[in-house]
């Protein structure tokens, strides 16, 4: 039987609570929590790009269970962070905008989770981690799109 500190599911445990740890207190004097930040990071990326999520959509997008998307979204939304409107082809869904107030604060967010991103893995370089990471996460889509990425991204 492996020793806990052999085991890479406890390293990878131990790891990750670190991480985390770093994020929430870096994100707490925005008021924001981790899942808040990365729905609102998503959700502004998702804008800039062109695209009014649904919240299904959202939640697909960042990974996130649909009905904890939608409790963390109208917290958003009571922040004045984020708008949800009625779609206007699906009465039942919502499209999900930054409000202005979300759009100033999103990039700061970003900057902050990137600088203790940077900080955590700084024994690691930063090509080796996201090489690990993509095989980790196995997220859709980003296996062609970030091959040559050479920087680690935050979310």
């Amino acid at each position: 039987m492996l020793h806990p500190s052999e085991s890479p599911g406890f390293l990878l445990w131990h790891a990750t609570l670190r991480w985390q740890r770093g994020l929430s207190e870096a994100l707490a004097p925005l008021g924001l929590t981790h899942v808040q930040f990365v729905l609102l990071a998503c959700t502004w990326w998702l804008n800039d790009q062109g695209r009014r999520p649904s919240q299904i959509a959202l939640a697909e997008f960042a990974g996130t269970d649909v009905k904890m998307t939608s409790q963390v979204l109208r917290g958003l939304e009571r922040k004045g962070l984020i708008q949800r409107e009625v779609d206007r082809e699906d009465t039942r869904a919502r499209q999900l905008r930054v409000t202005r107030s979300g759009a100033r604060l999103a990039p700061r967010a970003i900057a902050i989770v990137q600088q203790v991103d940077a900080e955590f893995f700084e024994d690691v370089a930063a090509e080796d981690a996201m090489r690990l990471l993509r095989k980790l996460a196995r997220v859709p889509g980003t296996d062609q799109a970030h091959r040559s990425d050479d920087h680690a991204g935050s979310v």
